[in-house]
């Protein structure tokens, strides 16, 4: 598939971008070499070959999930610039 300069004044058009004549030339070219490259990866026979979603066999690795001791309440609020007996403080954001 060739690409015309028409084609190209669409394109650019619908992507709001403002093409001086030469660019368009320019862009003709690197567009139609790019859709010369696009047509080569269709030319191999892919019939017998499964789909892959990724290249390579990966795993992920996840640490066991152990229920641990959290913090006490104390000191998850040590630090807090404010805070009352049980939460933070923060400014209102809504009145």
């Amino acid at each position: 598939m060739s690409l015309t300069r028409d084609d190209v004044t669409k394109v650019a058009f619908l992507a709001r971008l403002q093409l001086e004549p030469h660019e368009l030339d320019t862009f003709t070219g690197q567009l139609n070499s790019i859709m010369d490259f696009v047509a080569q990866l269709q030319e191999p026979d892919t019939a017998d070959i499964e789909p892959l979603a990724h290249g390579v066999e990966i795993h992920n690795v996840f640490r066991e999930d152990r229920a641990v001791p959290s913090l006490t309440r104390e000191a998850a609020l040590s630090n807090a610039p404010k805070r009352n007996q049980e939460s933070f403080l923060v400014p209102v954001v809504l009145d």
